[in-house]
């Protein structure tokens, strides 16, 4: 049945805020948007950019800091289908959604107001309380953030593997540069090795370069029946393959983060999405990484077969993951560097790729580009390509 997913929907209009410009407003204490008000204001763009109605929109899927009900309202949606999800999941149950025939063209709408509305990642009120979010159950012993935890699993990553600090430092220095070319991103100047190894430790060994920005901002994404998308817009980016492994035993606590760095799930994602789209590693052209932090790139090309295991520092130091390397990743500057969009702005960044929108940090005959995310022990991929 999940063959069936294959090609069944393509992505049709994108759109985002003004992810540069609201974070100096919100710096300097204003608070610009609500998250109804930055999701409505990405649906506005990603609509014009497909060149659609309100009306043409029958499924609404909305990222999980923005009412569902509400959005819909604002926006004029009378959607006959949707729910919430978190960016991959709302692309793959967009693809059930279509090929099921509950929808035939799915907005998918992301607002989160997180800087401006003082959200907390850590601290004795860290966002969730002991609700969902997984590191609170570490609280007792000190550890009240993911960055507490990815410090600690990624420790044991390193005395395990050899990858050395400034091999880690590669991640934020390629994401850097695909930033400094990117004039939607928060953070534009270049950084060096040196630079990143003379940067403070917020929890050793992750410096301050290793952890994502926190911003305000929306992101808005239109994906239609592939038939369709066909007669909307010319160069519509299909969705080739999804692909989902979950390692519940533990989850909670993160231990499959922990233990075994997520590689049996992501190997099992990796058979998932390429068996179905009929393409191999060596066939991305770009590999977009949800990066909460940095350590999450190395087990990624490890993961999913860019690189064997236990040889990410080498593949990044010597092969390269910047725009000039031979597998670029986070070309936008991901969540280090371009904006903290949860995952929603790496799905803008693969479509204008295929697109060939970039421009100056455009990849080459850009075919397909692999969304790799891995949380609370779900790895999920999204194969997107021409």
């Amino acid at each position: 049945m999940q063959r069936n997913l294959a090609k069944v929907a393509s992505v049709v209009g994108v759109g985002h805020t003004d992810w540069r410009g609201d974070y100096v407003r919100t710096r300097n204490g204003e608070k610009p948007r609500d998250c109804i008000g930055y999701g409505a204001d990405a649906f506005k763009v990603a609509l014009a950019d497909a060149g659609l109605q309100v009306s043409d929109i029958d499924g609404l899927i909305v990222g999980p800091t923005t009412p569902y009900e509400r959005i819909g309202e604002v926006l004029g949606i009378d959607a006959r289908w949707g729910g919430q999800a978190d960016a991959m999941l709302g692309i793959i149950q967009a693809c059930m959604a279509i090929r099921s025939g509950l929808a035939e063209v799915v907005a998918l709408v992301y607002g989160n107001n997180q800087r401006s509305g003082g959200t907390n990642y850590g601290g004795d009120n860290a966002a969730g309380g002991g609700s969902f979010l997984s590191y609170i159950y570490h609280a007792p012993w000190g550890f009240t953030s993911q960055g507490a935890l990815y410090a600690m699993m990624f420790r044991r990553y390193m005395e395990l593997s050899g990858l050395t600090s400034a091999e880690l430092g590669e991640v934020a220095v390629a994401q850097r540069m695909g930033s400094s070319l990117n004039p939607n991103a928060i953070m534009q100047e270049r950084i060096t090795v040196e630079d990143y190894l003379q940067s403070a430790f917020v929890c050793e060994p992750l410096h301050l370069f290793d952890y994502c920005l926190i911003n305000d901002g929306g992101v808005a994404l239109i994906v239609a029946e592939a038939g369709r998308a066909k007669h909307i817009r010319p160069d519509p980016v299909l969705i080739h393959a999804v692909g989902r492994y979950d390692l519940n035993k533990g989850a909670t606590s993160l231990e499959p983060r922990l233990t075994n760095f997520y590689l049996p799930a992501q190997q099992k994602v990796a058979e998932q999405v390429f068996n179905m789209a009929g393409i191999g590693p060596r066939d991305v052209s770009s590999l977009q990484v949800y990066d909460s932090f940095s350590c999450h790139i190395p087990l990624a090309l490890e993961g999913y077969g860019y690189c064997g295991v236990g040889e990410a520092g080498k593949f990044m130091r010597e092969s390269g993951i910047s725009l000039q390397g031979q597998l670029p990743v986070n070309t936008s500057g991901g969540h280090l560097s371009e904006s903290y969009m949860q995952g929603w702005n790496h799905q803008i960044e693969a479509v204008r790729q295929l697109r060939g929108q970039c421009g100056a940090r455009q990849v080459a005959d850009c075919r397909y580009v692999h969304y790799s995310s891995d949380v609370a022990g779900k790895a999920v991929s999204i194969l997107y390509g021409r």
